[in-house]
């Protein structure tokens, strides 16, 4: 795991994202969006949280991503 990849990460959930009609996906989704492994995704959300351009809330039992 290196700083490009994390990047390259970050771009693919924020695309998944981009592209759902409600801008906003489960955890579960966002695995199933991208195809990534859950530690990716976590350190995507990681990158995509610092520079402000989501929002994480829980619902339920799953954890929920949506773009700001």
């Amino acid at each position: 795991m290196d700083i490009n990849s994390i990047g390259t990460w970050a771009g693919e959930v924020y695309k998944a994202l981009d592209n759902s009609e409600t801008r906003m996906l489960g955890l579960k989704q966002v695995k199933k969006a991208t195809k990534l492994k859950k530690d990716e995704i976590m350190a995507a959300l990681g990158w995509l949280g610092r520079e402000g351009k989501i929002l994480l809330t829980m619902n339920d039992e799953d954890l929920v991503i949506s773009l700001v």
